[in-house]
This record gives structure tokens, sequence and C-alpha cells, in this order.
């Protein structure tokens, strides 16, 4: 690799390492997940009903189908994170009423994600060729809640935060002009430096356990730990256009099943009783993808994509929370595994008359996701039923030669270090959950039992750069 290429590299690389670290430490506190599985890693796949990994073309592809960074050329870099707000109302069997929020109007830190990849071959080391290399931080599993601490719901939930991360170190490489294949880690971990940097679970204590306390008392579950993941891909372009640009991809992407080990404890009214473990077994995620492109020329191009996602939540068995003593609480789950639907659109202008060095794309979609809870063990922490989320998106690149307020794009950077494009993504997303209606006939029914209804309003925020 050439010396002045290096430099650029290293300079990125530290660049996107400190990015990262800064972000997660700005971004990432328990207060700052979603539902169980995060899907939104990307503003421009979010703008599209998360229907992406069968285009995968800007660096959010190294979630989304790291097989897709082949088709990313030079350096690449994108950082962004979710706006989220809303609320789950609940009305028990005896006429109680009680709200749900994300730790109020807004969850705040919000989810981040953060990607860098890098195209050896382009950056003059020929003899990779083919290669590229990416890393990546995303928050893709978590769920935060808060109820009042005199709600009907108290001795089952009053608050709820599991800020994991995941760390994904990726390669991808191009097999033949159709075929592009990718491997990469999954890194999951919690971090003291992102707020409490431990899943956290309190509730109001009834007594009837004692290490959670006598009665009335505020119990809190708390525990982190590393677990390490593997993912693998493809991509496959099987029509091309007379230019050689796909019009018809096929994505596969496959995430394995992973136990996440939390070791911690357990306080009552803030005061240690036990050492406490449990294991959270991370899904494995089987998904495929079919995008076409009606319209692709040098200045439109319109694509379609469909994307299902089969989640193996039936993985989740039981939490069982083994004590120091050698108790074991039992915590049953039995959640049942499901498949989400994703539909998406994109309609891009290349080259507008008016702004000849801008790009414009306009995206919709749709995704539709079961719930995996059943009533038996369900909680008023998750928001727990089935759920359609329409979703719309707006992008802007600025070529080289384009200008933002009298500055010209490729004028941005540090030195040598300047971007051949700057794009921006918008998104938002309307999360409309059918209501539940929970008969669980189990213990502490009078705390589950009851309507729920439940609407997140998301809006989505990712700057990317191309060098």
């Amino acid at each position: 690799m050439r010396p002045a290429v290096w430099k650029i590299v290293r300079v990125l690389l530290i660049s996107a390492c400190l990015g990262v670290a800064q972000l997660s430490a700005w971004f990432l506190s328990p207060a700052s997940a979603q539902v169980p599985r995060i899907q939104g890693q990307g503003t421009a796949a979010s703008g599209q009903g998360n229907a992406f990994a069968a285009q995968a073309d800007d660096p959010s592809a190294l979630h989304y189908n790291p097989a897709g960074m082949t088709q990313l050329r030079g350096v690449q870099m994108m950082a962004g994170g979710l706006l989220t707000g809303g609320t789950t109302s609940f009305t028990s069997t005896s006429g109680a009423n009680a709200t749900g929020t994300r730790d109020g109007s807004l969850a705040w830190p919000a989810p981040v994600h953060v990607f860098i990849t890098a195209n050896l071959g382009d950056l003059g080391a020929t003899a990779l060729n083919g290669l590229t290399l990416g890393i990546g931080l995303t928050s893709p599993f978590g769920s935060v809640s808060r109820y009042q601490d005199n709600g009907p719901q108290r001795f089952k939930a009053t608050f709820s935060a599991m800020p994991l991360i995941d760390i994904k170190p990726t390669m991808a490489y191009q097999l033949t002009q159709d075929v592009s294949l990718g491997l990469g880690m999954d890194i999951y971990t919690f971090s003291d430096m992102l707020g409490e940097g431990h899943f956290e679970k309190q509730f109001i204590s009834t007594g009837a356990v004692p290490v959670f306390g006598s009665a009335g008392q505020r119990a809190e579950l708390y525990g982190k730990g590393t677990a390490v993941g593997y993912n693998v891909s493809l991509l496959y372009t099987a029509l091309r256009n007379g230019d050689g640009k796909p019009i018809a991809n096929i994505g596969l992407v496959y995430r394995n099943q992973v136990g996440l080990p939390l070791n911690g404890g357990i306080l009552a009214n803030g005061v240690k009783t036990s050492d406490a473990s449990t294991t959270f077994v991370l899904p494995q995620v089987i998904s495929g993808a079919v995008a076409i492109w009606p319209t692709r020329t040098a200045e439109r191009e319109w694509k379609l994509e469909l994307d299902v996602d089969y989640v193996g939540w039936k993985s989740v068995r039981n939490l069982d929370i083994a004590l120091a003593n050698g108790t074991v609480i039992p915590q049953p789950q039995n959640w049942r595994s499901t498949y989400t639907v994703m539909l998406g659109t994109e309609y891009k202008w290349l080259k507008l008359e008016s702004l000849p060095e801008w790009e414009l794309a306009l995206r919709a979609g749709y995704t539709n996701s079961p719930t995996q809870i059943p009533d038996l063990t369900f909680d008023p922490a998750i928001p727990g039923s089935d759920v359609h989320i329409p979703s719309v998106g707006l992008g802007l690149v600025c070529k080289e030669g384009g200008t933002v307020l009298g500055l010209r794009c490729g004028d941005f950077g540090v030195g040598p270090i300047k971007p051949k494009a700057i794009g921006f993504d918008l998104s938002y997303q309307l999360s409309v959950y059918e209501q539940r209606t929970v008969s669980c006939g189990c213990a502490l029914a009078s705390a589950v039992n009851g309507n729920y209804r439940t609407t997140y309003h998301t809006g989505g925020l990712s700057l990317r750069m191309n060098f």
C-alpha cells in the first residue's frame, strides 16, 4: 500500500475508534434501548422499513448484510442515532390505569450506530483486491421501560433497561463479479462508561421471596457480561443492466445464537442481599432478501425490496436466577420464534438539474413483526404485541464539487483527508402495537392482566462520508 494512502487510512481508523468510544459514551446508557430487538441500525435502511439486506450499498451493510461491503469504494464512514418516544397505556382487569414510558417522553441518550469500511484494493493493496474490512458498533438488543412505583405493575416491573452494545469487526470478499461473501464477529458487552453499564430490572417486593426484601421495599436485579457470536452472509447479483449495474440482488445472512451471561446481584432498598447470575439467550437470526431495480440509469434509480427475518426466540426458555447460596429462583419465559416481514422502496435522483453535484433519495417502507411473548410469561416492561411500523425517509448526498452554505463538500476534512462525498439521511418510523389483552392465570396475575396499547415514534439521523 502506498505510504500516503496508508497514512490516510491510519488516521481514519484512529478517528473511527475514537468516534466509536465517544459516541458510545455519549449515546448509550440504560435509557437508550428499545424493544428486545432494535432493527434500525442505519437511517437509509430505517426509512425503507429496514428492507436493505439485498441492497446493502452504504456502510450500514456491515450490519444488514456484510457481504455488501464489497460494493463500497475506498474508505467510507457512517455515524448516527435514533430518537424514540411514546407510551404504553394499561388498564387492569380491576379498572386501574397506568402509563409506561421510555423513562420520560424521549429515550435519551439515544441508540447509536457507527460504521467504517475500507476497500483494500481501492487503497493500493493489489494483492488484497476484492477484500473489504470494516468495524462497527450498534445497540442490537434491549428494553427500557418505566412505570409508577404505586401502579398495578409495581410487583412485576417499575423500571427495566439493557444497554447492550455490539462491536462488529467484519470482512467481505468479492468471490466473483456477481458473488460476495461476508464474515464477522459480534462482541456483545456492557461498559461502565455507559450509564449504569449493566442490565437492571426494578420492582416492588411482595415479601414472598426474602432476598428481594420485605413487602413494599424496592428490589433490583442487575448484572453484566460479555459474549461473542458470529455472522456469515452472501450477496448475489442475479441480473445486471447494460451498464453493468445490478437490477436484481439476493441477500442471505445468518447470525448465530449466543448465550450472554449476566453476573451481578440483588438489592433491596439499595442494600445488596446476594450475588446473582442468569443467562440471556440472544437468538439466532436468519435473513433472506430480494431487491429489484425497475429503473436504474445514470440519472435515476428505483428499487423495491422484500426482506424476511426468522428470529429464534424459542431459545429464550427461562431467565432463572442463581443465588450465591445455590438457590435458583425460577423465571420461565418460553418465548416463541417469529418471522418479521419488511418491505421497502427507494427512488433516487442521481443528477439534479438545479444541483448537478447532489443526489436525492426518497424512501418508504413497512415492517410487520409479531410478538414472541406468550400470556403466561408476559412482562409489562416489554411492549409484547404484534407491531406495524410504516416508515419514510430522505437522503441527500453532496459530491466533491457541490456546496453547502457556500462551502464545497470536498473541502471538509483535515489536512489531506478530504471527502469525495458527504451524505445526510433522515427517517421517521411510527410503531403501532396492536391492542393486547393479557389473561395469564399466573402468579401476580393482577400485576399484568388487562389491556395494553402502545405507540412509539422514532426519528433517525445518519451522517456518512466517502473518502
